[in-house]
């Protein structure tokens, strides 16, 4: 693997999350099937390392149906049994159980304003927020926004979407472009994007 001069240092720790760095981190996302996947992801690493994520992704998306919001809608008890045998996933009852929460509450968001795309980015206009973090460490866990997102989110029924989860989840999709500013990625998407700052 090699380590880019420059880039955050997180993503040096291994080729998956390196490939993740430079691919999809920080780049604006607008597809609800992959949105829903980040934002099922992002829940699953509540309290784990995102390398361990990053490892059993695969196996996830084979395991919840390629993150099918329809399919995981109708998920049963019995379903969610099955999938706490699988070793390859995360084995964790109650995000277990969120799938099904999540992809009930997610399919009422596309209903009322027409797809989770136009509800995420409606709380930044479309506009991706730039970070201007010099050091990994002086990247937030966390900011007011997504605060707010969060209770927005659990008014509306969803679960494992804490302030820190979802700042995450902005992170990865692109409403946050949190890269350091000597980062390749930094100002490849700062091409890419209308930002706010």
């Amino acid at each position: 693997m090699n380590e880019q001069v420059g880039q955050c240092i997180w993503a040096s720790r291994n080729e998956l999350e390196q490939i993740y760095h430079d691919t999809e981190w920080g780049v604006p996302l607008h597809d609800d099937n992959k949105l829903f996947e980040m934002l099922i992801l992002e829940g699953m690493q509540a309290g784990l390392s995102w390398t361990i994520i990053m490892k059993r992704r695969e196996a996830m998306r084979e395991a919840f149906d390629g993150f099918n919001i329809a399919t995981l809608a109708q998920y049963t008890p019995e379903k969610e049994a099955t999938l706490l045998e699988n070793p390859n996933i995360i084995r964790h009852r109650l995000k277990i159980a969120a799938l099904r929460k999540n992809a009930q509450a997610f399919q009422r968001v596309q209903a009322e304003f027409g797809s989770f795309d136009a509800y995420i980015w409606q709380f930044t206009e479309g506009k991706s927020i730039v970070g201007h973090w010099q050091r990994q460490e002086d990247v937030p866990a966390t900011i007011p926004l997504a605060e707010k997102i969060s209770k927005d989110l659990k008014k509306r029924g969803f679960t494992f979407v804490g302030p820190t989860i979802v700042y995450s989840f902005m992170q990865a999709i692109g409403i946050v472009n949190d890269h350091i500013v000597t980062c390749p990625c930094y100002k490849r998407l700062l091409t890419m994007t209308d930002s706010v700052e």
